[in-house]
């Protein structure tokens, strides 16, 4: 209805063709006001229903808002609702339900992501962001960054526990945000929108404990480093109320059982800080961390010897121009020792130790380059039909009833059954 409609005219002739004339100018604005309506009311629908919170049935409180819009700003990087994790939740979102209060956590087998944040960044993402990043990220494909293809909403619905997320300062050196290597994967979520997501979820599924792992980026713009402005953001939002009644305030070793970290983030600190006695969590320094080590130990508590047992082989560089078989074959080989080892192989006694393996890798500077999504998943056009997903299930199953610990991975969800076989160890 036009302004001035429900004025007296000279005849009901006049007013239809005024307003016939003029319901043109307004289809731009009716669109866009259908669309934004539309959009907002199925994003907060959706977020109502996934988070287990009623549909407002009263005005929403600035606290309901508030989280509304943290909610919004992480999902770049967080994610949203999806038909993909709506039909996974109902089987896997709460597997951790069925363990007794009394399992300990070294015990539990645990599938894991790397790169977490990468499942959103393509060459459009790359376009969109700031151009004052490292020139490096031009050069490379985007394929070289993204080790993900679902979010991190759909992986934690599917029953991934253990989420490894590398952070700097943006372009604007103000906010911590996520990166790989020098690709910026948003220039909206940061770190502590990304957290309140967990503790949205963790809400959602009391039942759950949820691993991250948090590792300083390098190499992500000129002037970077992990200097006292980025120590103290991270200790701000690490520390911060919301921060200290969701993560687990255990230092220098895990909480004894699941029953004490039912609801709560467990925090590995992959950096170094000035300010690592204040922070709760495990603590594995960069320093003590071997670059692309097959096999190495880690201790993070000298007086208990508690140990990180760890295989990060993530670019098989001893392969010079080799085909994508052979590197998933090298690739393959060094998790299926790992794994020997968690379960108890060569009768040595590892029974308290955390073993991390990562079943992801790359190697991008290879003849022809093999991305991590090919390492993972196979690529029929460099004759390497199967990745290291699709031949870590069989190998698994040969491990039914043992301890493999947590296993990080890249395309997790391909081959579909890779995350329930581990699940069902």
């Amino acid at each position: 209805m036009i302004p001035g409609d429900s004025r007296r005219a000279s005849s009901y002739y006049t007013r239809l063709h005024l307003t016939t004339r003029s319901l043109p100018l307004f289809f731009p604005i009716i669109f866009t006001m259908a669309t934004f309506l539309t959009t907002w009311l199925t994003y907060t629908l959706l977020l109502s229903l996934s988070y287990s919170s009623p549909v407002w049935s009263h005005s929403p409180s600035l606290a309901d808002l508030a989280l509304q819009k943290v909610l919004s700003d992480s999902s770049q990087i967080f994610g949203v609702p999806s038909h993909y994790n709506t039909t996974t939740a109902t089987t896997y979102s709460t597997w951790m339900r069925r363990l007794p209060d009394s399992t300990l956590l070294t015990s539990i087998n645990i599938p894991g992501t790397h790169e977490s944040a990468t499942w959103n960044f393509s060459r459009s993402t790359r376009d969109s962001l700031p151009t004052n990043t490292n020139p490096a990220n031009n050069v490379f494909d985007a394929a070289y960054y993204r080790c993900q293809s679902r979010s991190i909403f759909d992986a934690l619905n599917a029953g991934i526990r253990f989420f490894d997320l590398r952070y700097a300062l943006d372009p604007t050196f103000t906010r911590l945000v996520f990166w790989h290597n020098a690709a910026l994967m948003s220039g909206i979520t940061t770190v502590e929108d990304v957290l309140f997501s967990f503790y949205a979820w963790l809400d959602a599924h009391p039942s759950e404990t949820v691993i991250l792992s948090f590792q300083y980026e390098g190499s992500t713009q000129p002037g970077a480093s992990n200097d006292i402005t980025v120590q103290t953001l991270l200790f701000q939002t690490l520390t911060s109320s919301a921060a200290r009644r969701y993560i687990s305030q255990t230092k220098d070793q895990l909480p004894t059982t699941l029953g004490e970290a039912r609801g709560k983030i467990i925090l590995f600190r992959r950096f170094d800080s000035v300010y690592d006695d204040h922070l709760p969590g495990l603590h594995l320094s960069p320093g003590q961390w071997p670059d692309n080590g097959k096999d190495f130990a880690l201790v993070y508590n000298t007086p208990r010897n508690l140990t990180a047992y760890v295989e990060d082989y993530y670019e098989p560089d001893d392969l010079v121009n080799q085909n994508a078989s052979t590197n998933i074959a090298a690739k393959l080989a060094a998790v299926q020792s790992h794994l020997g080892k968690a379960t108890g192989g060569g009768g040595q006694g590892y029974e308290d130790g955390l073993f991390i393996t990562f079943a992801s890798a790359e190697h991008n500077v290879n003849d022809p380059p093999v991305t991590p999504e090919t390492m993972a998943v196979g690529n029929t056009t460099l004759h390497a039909p199967q990745g290291v997903n699709q031949q870590l299930v069989p190998m698994l199953r040969g491990m039914k009833g043992q301890r493999v610990g947590i296993i990080v991975l890249d395309f997790w969800e391909q081959p579909d059954d890779l995350v329930p076989v581990i699940l069902s160890l």
